[in-house]
């Protein structure tokens, strides 16, 4: 069966079609015991929205999973932004469940690291992050630059908590670096893919 999906990123549309695109991986990293994942080159005006897939991520110790975009290439990184967070989770045993807006993982004007969730990780071995990040036009120089994720987690309840967050870089400078982190303790494994959506 075709899906929205696959029929959007691998059939060669014509040039004119509206609403399709094609998707091309343009770098990959693996952490091992890393204090960040940093992409420091090919964002650019090639590509008119980028997403970032992070598949497995395994924190070292119980922290949120954080991301900032850079105008200078990665020298700094602490662009404003502003953003609102809500999540929907369900314990493994069947005890809890809820969906909820976390005021506490939303930025107002702030030039702080954006959490992707605003959840404790279970750090047992079989636990971590995959979810996806979507970052629109980041070489605009006239508009801010708008981004969404969809995360899902873990938890140390345990639970499967899965995390919505959409924002904006309160910026006209071009994002041309994005790294990702915890907010302590190294990235012990996992790996981040940058696609260019064209």
């Amino acid at each position: 069966m075709t899906t929205y999906s696959s029929l959007k990123y691998d059939h060669p549309f014509s040039s004119n079609a509206t609403g399709t695109g094609s998707l091309t991986l343009i770098s990959s990293q693996t952490a091992s015991a890393s204090a960040n994942i940093s992409f420091t080159s090919g964002i650019d005006s090639t590509y008119d929205e980028y997403i970032f897939k992070y598949i497995n991520i395994h924190p070292s110790t119980a922290s949120s999973f954080t991301f900032q975009g850079s105008t200078n290439g990665g020298s700094s990184y602490g662009v404003t932004i502003t953003s609102s967070l809500f999540d929907a989770y369900h314990f493994e045993s069947d005890s809890a469940q809820d969906l909820r807006y976390l005021t506490s993982g939303d930025l107002a004007q702030s030039t702080s690291f954006q959490p992707l969730t605003n959840v404790t990780p279970n750090t047992d071995n079989d636990g971590s992050y995959s979810g996806t990040l979507h970052l629109f036009n980041p070489s605009s120089t006239t508009y801010v630059k708008h981004f969404l994720s969809n995360l899902n987690v873990m938890t140390d309840n345990p639970a499967s908590d899965n995390s919505y967050l959409g924002g904006y870089f309160n910026t006209t400078s071009a994002i041309n670096a994005i790294q990702f982190k915890f907010a302590s303790g190294n990235i012990d494994d996992g790996t981040i893919l940058m696609y260019g959506v064209k």
